[in-house]
């Protein structure tokens, strides 16, 4: 069997060109085309230049195939020959660019990614960008890019404030997800662009238009008869129900304008479709009904195409599950593995066409439906923007999408653009991949009650990545392992209905079919069957279950051969995985391995399928080979990333982890990052001086630090996942952990050892105990009082952690806490209501403080800190607690022995005697966490920067206290929730953290910056005066009535749902007001919709104490409605006093620019970082 690049339907590229190289004749003519006097849509303009290239070197290859003397193509070389005519530069002199916002479920770290390509393009161009993302956890919010940064919502108005002060002369609309794009249709519809002489670059609204709206969709592709789904666009719900009869069932529900396929679903009869619809129409003024297609294969494209109409296909890709799945929440491959080559070609031309006929200008993704046993195809969507897959095409191919994509829009071609990652082919050339890249996703569905697991047409993924092998087999376990180590690789679960399970997709799918492979003897045709997963993926998983049998067969660690081992290894086994089947340990099969002199090989990313020598970092390790494309002289120091973007890890760690590589390249060492995740900077190629595409566990770590005579590995950069393996680094693999020792580490990880230290060195602490039994947990909850707070050692945001305020509610909880960490015994410590909590961010040397950072939390101690909205510098505490604060750091700092970052939370809670609020220690974190970017942005002083010379121990800054220093601003960092993603969730806020993102804001005081950064939020809308507001809640605090006092004046119409309510209200409230009390029927979802739309119910405050026990509970199915219809829901009373406050100083608005619209250079002074 020929390579896997080869089943992929594609040849290298030289006998692709060479196939084509008929038409060179035509060059004569389509000369005078390619210098730009004028651009007619000429068919195949593109092969003119690169036939020429081939017919230079054709003759060589076709002698000697792959013969690696051979001097490369220097693209260099050819452009300065002047074949190609430079076409005129869009003339701009400044140009905004639109980030993403914060990151939701849909639209994630890929937009920091490319919107940070895109300023690199901008500044060598030399134009000054103007960056506006009020995403203070990324790096394109860092000065190195941007010239100026506004941290901003990203809202028609307020876009239209930065315009105002800034006049720039051009806007890029799609390095900022779906986000960017809307705000782009909405402002063309205002004539905004016009108005103010604003150009937008690249792809134009119009064609932007016609890819999202759907009609016009429609309409364009039939035009050059390209098959599209049939569907039909409805604005009602009688309209969708006539369109669906004419269509017939089963149909698929989609709405216009949505991220990630945001109100979408299947209907098999009138009754889901009568449910479905309701809730899609709140969130889209159009919807889509189409007939499904459920059970094709899924395939898409990435395609780049320039002013001049040169177009080329990047990548394709195929997922691993049938259509039906949306691709964000599919196994997905590329290249595409099952299309024959009659396939490959027949979509391939399809995707240039329609993306010449839409007229995109950069990049462009096209997503289709191909029928499994015939050559009939739909085209299911078209992005005309950069997506969650071309962020992954560019890091499967080494094409740097984003970036080209930027040159494009500024007036560059193809054929004159080098390939900025392979350095020896223009952008002009289409990759062949001599290797297989697989995807699979992250879900933390188990993080939320009542949640709904299927996976379906609306995407629920929280992050991805990415494995890259020389078979697919090597390539999928590499994957299995990086979403989550405690997978050892291929494997199952117990499913109570496995049928069932593998015939209706949930987040859990690949488990139920290792389940039925692994130990349920289904044949590959049995799976085919329930699944519809194409049959040449399954046969791949039955090698991995034969392979495994064998292993299980010879049993013992003795009976291993050298060729089981290496058989093993080249399908992707772990040495973990291996021992498993052999009753072993993994450090005794990795030295049995290692004796037979069996290692990974360490590859290059060869775009060039391996034609001409390609000069990049880019690599990844193999057992599939037999030399190393490198050599390992650098003696560099490795980083490990976070990995996968999870909840409570995200893209702050990502900053953390350049951030970090930044700083060493500065010192001149060289630098070894270690990272799995496409979304991210720190995996771009020209970041570290290497870069491995691997997995962050120990066998890897290890087998890559060897290899490379490392001088030092960096753990504590990239989150939770480095810590868990920095001991072993250590001990077993003798490595030179930089930082704090992993011994120490260990010491504030494990709960018993963290509060002796702390009793030692006289810092206060909630009561606690470490327990074994219930009875022991039951004693102790009735000595110290309820509510108490359950929590195992090592966690991640508060995983498995839960407050508890009833002995019954103790004994559920306490089995579900014992399953987390079966060999950590679980903590139980008393929980102080009412308290304040306060988060320190510090960096250390040798046990001395040198910097910090003293935030607090708005709400009430009991919400993670993850979820909690920040304020740096304080605006409640005083400076007696600022002094005891920073003293408690340097206790911590020097008890620990601390070099490098770490973080702290300290509750401040009031004495009931009133003497001095006491202040207790409840978490200490001795790695970076993910409030480090935004106390650098706000202090304006780079914390990894300081903690990197520390752990390196070069040039260490003296201590300073930047606490000290008064400042005229403060910033706010709010949450972003991906509520509306998580069908049937409780948008409650807990000890276990729930958002998935961050925004931030600066203000001349807290009511400026709160206002602002809520206002960031996806999809935000302020309640307007005159509008209606429904109360709920907690009636036994003041806190309904303190909000009600802040908006009565403002003229709002006030709803309840019930009369107890409505009383409390009219009787607490100050002003005279009258509280209506509205129907609420709490089972009809069709019903409720029409009262939120009859009493134009805007704003919902619902402030209850606990979460609804059950799916009937009133203040649940307000809340979670609230959701669903796109309503600003406030559901933690801090933060809702908070906002009211906001809105009755901020409404009704003033005239002129709203003075928290400012540089982020001019609240902080200057462009430190």
């Amino acid at each position: 069997m020929l390579s896997t690049v080869y089943k992929a339907g594609r040849a290298p590229a030289l006998l692709r060109h060479g196939r084509r190289v008929a038409v060179a004749p035509q060059t004569a003519q389509l000369r005078p085309l390619t210098s730009g006097v004028q651009s007619l849509p000429v068919r195949q303009p593109t092969e003119s230049p690169i036939a020429r290239l081939q017919k230079r070197f054709l003759s060589v290859s076709a002698a000697r195939p792959g013969n690696a003397a051979q001097s490369a193509p220097n693209p260099y070389a050819y452009l300065d020959s002047g074949v190609i005519k430079p076409k005129e530069f869009v003339d701009v002199k400044k140009v905004l660019v639109i980030g993403s916002g914060g990151l939701a479920i849909g639209q994630a770290g890929e937009f920091d990614y490319s919107g940070s390509q895109a300023l690199k393009a901008l500044k060598e161009a030399g134009v000054s960008s103007v960056l506006m993302n009020p995403n203070i956890a990324t790096i394109q919010t860092n000065h190195s890019l941007a010239d100026e940064v506004y941290y901003l919502p990203i809202t028609p108005e307020y876009v239209e404030y930065v315009i105002q002060k800034e006049r720039p002369d051009g806007i890029f609309l799609s390095f900022g997800g779906q986000t960017a794009l809307n705000l782009g249709v909405q402002m063309e519809k205002l004539g905004m662009f016009e108005k103010y002489g604003v150009r937008v670059l690249g792809t134009s609204v119009r064609t932007l238009e016609l890819s999202e709206d759907r009609d016009l969709f429609a309409k364009a592709l039939e035009e050059i008869n390209i098959p599209i789904a049939k569907s039909i666009a409805v604005n009602t719900l009688d309209d969708a129900l006539e369109a669906a009869r004419n269509i017939g069932y089963p149909i698929i529900v989609r709405a216009a304008y949505a991220l990630g396929g945001l109100g979408s679903g299947f209907a098999n009869n009138e009754e889901e479709l009568r449910n479905m619809a309701a809730r899609s129409l709140t969130l889209s003024p159009q919807i889509l009904v189409e007939k499904s297609l459920k059970g094709w294969k899924e395939v898409e494209y990435e395609v780049v195409r320039d002013a001049n109409n040169n177009c080329i296909t990047v990548c394709n890709m195929e997922n691993f599950d049938p259509l039906g799945i949306h691709t964000g929440d599919s196994i997905v491959v590329a290249p595409s593995q099952t299309l024959s080559d009659e396939e490959y070609h027949m979509l391939r031309s399809a995707a240039i066409k329609i993306v010449r006929h839409l007229g995109v200008v950069g990049e462009c993704n096209v997503q289709y439906a191909l029928q499994p046993d015939g050559l009939d195809y739909r085209v299911i969507e078209v992005n005309a923007r950069l997506s969650r897959s071309s962020a992954l095409a560019s890091k499967a191919t080494g094409y740097p999408l984003a970036y080209t994509a930027a040159k494009i829009g500024l007036g560059h071609t193809l054929p004159e653009l080098p390939n900025a990652v392979t350095k020896t082919t223009t952008a002009n050339f289409e990759p062949s991949l001599d290797y297989i890249v697989t995807k699979i996703p992250r879900w933390d569905l188990s993080k939320f009650q009542h949640v709904k697991r299927d996976i379906g047409s609306a995407m629920k993924s929280v992050g991805e990545v990415m494995a890259i092998g020389r078979t697919f087999e090597e390539s999928f376990q590499k994957a299995i392992r990086q979403v989550d180590p405690n997978f050892v690789g291929f494997q199952g679960a117990k499913f109570e209905d496995l049928e069932f399970e593998l015939q209706n997709p949930t987040d859990r799918r690949w488990l139920a079919v290792g389940q039925a492979m692994l130990h349920e003897n289904y044949t590959v045709d049995r799976v085919h069957e329930l699944t519809k997963i194409d049959k040449w993926f399954l046969h791949k998983l039955q090698n991995i279950v034969d392979c495994t049998k064998e292993l299980q067969q010879i049993g013992s660690l003795q009976g291993l051969k050298k060729e089981n081992v290496l058989k093993a290894k080249k399908m992707g086994f772990s040495d973990k995985q291996i021992a498993h089947a052999v009753n072993s340990t993994e450090d005794e099969v990795r030295a049995r391995r290692l004796e037979f002199g069996i290692r990974p090989w360490v590859k290059k990313i060869d775009t060039l399928a391996a034609e001409f020598p390609a000069d990049t970092n880019y690599l990844y390790t193999t057992y599939n080979a037999s030399t190393h494309d490198i050599n390992f002289e650098d003696k560099g120091t490795v980083i490990l990333g976070s990995g996968v973007y999870r909840i409570g890890s995200s893209v702050e760690f990502d900053w953390c982890a350049v951030s970090a590589t930044r700083a060493l390249k500065a010192m001149d060492e060289k630098t070894v990052m270690i990272n799995y995740n496409p979304e991210t900077t720190s995996t771009d190629f020209d970041e570290a001086d290497r870069l491995y595409f691997e997995e962050l566990s120990y066998e890897r770590v290890m087998d890559i630090y060897e290899l490379e005579n490392a001088s030092g590995v960096v753990v504590s950069v990239g989150g939770q996942l480095p810590q868990n393996i920095a001991l072993r680094l250590q001990e077993t693999g003798k490595a030179n952990v930089l930082g704090t020792d992993p011994r120490d580490i260990d010491k504030a990880e494990d709960r018993q050892k963290f509060s002796e230290i702390l009793d030692s060195i006289g810092v206060d602490q909630p009561a606690w105990k470490e327990l074994t039994s219930v009875e022991a947990a039951e004693k102790f909850a009735q000595e110290v009082g309820y509510p108490v707070l359950v929590r195992p050692s090592y966690v991640l945001s508060g995983a498995a952690m839960t407050v508890i305020r009833s002995q019954e509610d103790l004994k559920d909880k306490l089995e579900a806490a014992s399953n987390v960490s079966p060999d950590h015994p679980v903590v139980i410590s008393k929980f102080i209501e009412g308290a304040q909590e306060i988060d320190v961010d510090g960096v250390a040397s040798k046990g001395e403080l040198i910097i910090h950072a003293v935030s607090e939390h708005v709400e009430q101690a009991g919400v993670h800190s993850g979820d909690a909205t920040l304020v740096l510098p304080p605006a409640n505490l005083d400076q007696d607690t600022m002094d005891r604060v920073k003293e408690i750091a340097q206790k911590v700092a020097k008890a620990w022995n601390i070099t490098g970052p770490f973080n702290m939370q300290i509750i401040r809670a009031e004495d009931p005697e009133g003497g001095v609020p006491a202040l207790k220690v409840i978490e200490c974190n001795l790695r970076a966490s993910r409030s480090f970017p935004f106390v650098s942005k706000v202090l304006g002083t780079n914390f990894i920067d300081v903690a990197t010379k520390a752990l390196v121990g070069k040039d260490v800054p003296q201590p300073t206290d930047l606490m000290a220093v008064k400042r005229d601003y403060l910033a706010t960092k709010v949450p972003q929730f991906s509520w509306t993603r998580l069908a049937g969730a409780d948008p409650f806020l807990g000890v276990e953290m729930a958002s998935t993102g961050e925004m931030a804001c600066f203000g001349k005081n807290l009511v400026e910056a709160y206002w602002a950064s809520l206002q960031s939020a996806m999809n935000f809308r302020v309640p307007e005066p005159g509008e209606g507001i429904l109360f709920g809640g907690e009636l036994s605090k003041n806190w309904l009535a303190t909000v009600v006092d802040y908006l009565a004046p403002l003229g709002y119409k006030l709803y309840a749902a019930d009369a107890e309510v409505k009383e409390y209200l009219e009787t607490k409230s100050k002003p005279k007001i009258n509280v209506e009390v509205i129907e609420f029927p709490k089972e009809d979802k069709r019903a409720l919709r029409e009262v939120f739309k009859k009493y134009d119910i805007r704003g919902v405050f619902n402030l209850a104490q606990a979460r609804g026990k059950t799916v009937m509970d009133v203040d649940y199915v307000m809340r979670r409605n609230a959701v669903d219809f796109g309503v600003p829901l406030f559901m933690e009373p801090q933060t809702a006093m908070l906002f009211a406050q906001c809105m009755s100083e901020k409404l009704p608005r003033p005239e002129g620019i709203p003075s928290e619209v400012r540089r982020w250079s001019d609240f902080i002074g200057g462009k430190p970082l």
